[in-house]
């Protein structure tokens, strides 16, 4: 079936394409056959008119917690990926701390099964150590040559590995077999039983913190490590001044970063005013030196990616009290509408952000026929406009969980169609 998407304003950095002119997209069994101006109707059997809103290459989300296996009571691989077209995410990449972990055969058969029938693309990481627990290595080689197409990583994401000389032989074998290593930057031992920042907050409610030096000790230590391994280390949900200054002194190109949403765009002083158990999660809301830090990260490349970290829990689990209450929150739907306002605020370009969203994290997980239009890659496409407001209800959530401090918010910039393979699998 061939589709054709007339009168839109295209974004695709990797082809330099600005959005600055209106034009339309061929689509056939599933791939993009060519982009051009008054591409005539009679070469598609649907045309579908865009109404001059902006067109980019689907986004992708290289860390995420679907919670399945064994924890679907909070969400699973179906509501994961209906959460993920509506906020015009076609790909994501799941971490592996689920029950039991992604270093399972059996875990990853069911995925791997799973996955096909789904409206969007599933990878995974699998695990460093086994069960995540830091004693041994997992057995990833032999998974990553069993699963080809579904592990583009490792990680203990929740954990960081704390014996170095365990990390460091697992990034030489990762180097050898070209897999990525998503790291989770903390130093257990600083960490303790922190439950938000080291700083206004913590102070004013008497609650343990958690240093900024929890985060960029284990940043440099990983960084080093892979400067030596020069395997391809890549930085979670950095949220420190300290560690975005690691980054410029140290950064290479087998070295990436993400920064996700909520430390962009809220810091600590959010919980002066309201002690939300869905303000919390690790690493927590940082000052504003920090928010700011990340944000001038993000616009001179040295944070490349944003990615979310959604990590759904049920309201059950978090409406307790805050010291009790699990690290983690949303954030799928909302990314796009948050994002955004690095546009508003002049730290990026519309195509600037788009890249993050999309080019960038293609290219870390290795994958060159997603994150971009060009002929022949697949037609995962994300349609959006960015005047357009909408409001988060519980309603427009997909997921299981609710645990996000927008619901109920009104945000700007609205997805409206995300087309996966070429068929439009979400409209608003």
């Amino acid at each position: 079936m061939s589709i054709l998407l007339k009168n839109a304003k295209i974004i695709d950095p990797l082809q330099n394409l600005k959005g600055d002119k209106l034009s339309d997209i061929l689509i056939e069994n599933g791939k993009i056959i060519k982009i051009d101006k008054n591409i005539s109707s009679f070469e598609a059997s649907r045309v579908i008119d865009l109404e001059a809103n902006y067109l980019s290459p689907g986004f992708i989300d290289i860390h995420v917690h679907f919670r399945d296996p064994g924890f679907t009571y909070k969400e699973d691989l179906e509501t994961g990926s209906l959460a993920a077209i509506s906020g015009g995410f076609t790909s994501v990449v799941c971490m592996p701390n689920t029950n039991p972990p992604l270093d399972d055969e059996l875990a990853l058969f069911y995925i791997n099964e799973k996955r096909k029938n789904l409206p969007c693309l599933i990878y995974v990481a699998t695990t460093i150590t086994r069960s995540r627990k830091g004693e041994a290595l997992s057995d990833f080689i032999y998974l990553k040559e069993k699963y080809k197409d579904l592990i583009v990583g490792i990680s203990d994401d929740g954990n960081d590995v704390s014996d170095t000389l365990l990390l460091y032989n697992a990034m030489k074998l990762a180097k050898e077999y070209n897999l990525v290593v998503f790291s989770h930057c903390e130093d257990k031992y600083l960490f303790e039983d922190g439950h938000l920042n080291e700083g206004k907050a913590s102070s004013f409610y008497g609650i343990k913190g958690i240093l900024n030096e929890c985060e960029s000790i284990g940043a440099y230590r990983n960084i080093i490590l892979a400067l030596r391994t020069k395997a391809r280390l890549h930085l979670q949900h950095v949220s420190t001044k300290e560690t975005v200054k690691l980054l410029k002194v140290f950064k290479k190109e087998n070295i990436s970063a993400e920064a996700t949403p909520h430390h962009f765009t809220l810091s600590e002083e959010q919980l002066l005013k309201d002690l939300d158990p869905n303000l919390k999660m690790n690493p927590p809301l940082r000052s504003k030196d920090d928010v700011k830090a990340i944000k001038k990260a993000l616009s001179e490349n040295i944070i490349d990616v944003i990615a979310t970290d959604h990590a759904p829990h049920s309201e059950k689990e978090k409406n307790i009290s805050f010291e009790k209450a699990p690290f983690g929150i949303i954030g799928l739907q909302t990314a796009f509408s948050l994002s955004l306002k690095l546009v508003e605020e002049g730290y990026l370009s519309l195509e600037k952000l788009i890249e993050k969203l999309s080019t960038k994290p293609s290219q870390i997980i290795g994958k060159p026929f997603i994150g971009n239009l060009k002929p022949g890659s697949l037609a995962n496409i994300t349609v959006f406009n960015t005047d357009e407001t909408w409001v988060y209800t519980r309603e427009v959530n997909k997921s299981k969980s609710f645990n996000s401090p927008f619901l109920g918010k009104t945000l700007k910039g609205k997805i409206l169609k995300t087309f996966y393979k070429g068929e439009l699998v979400y409209e608003s």
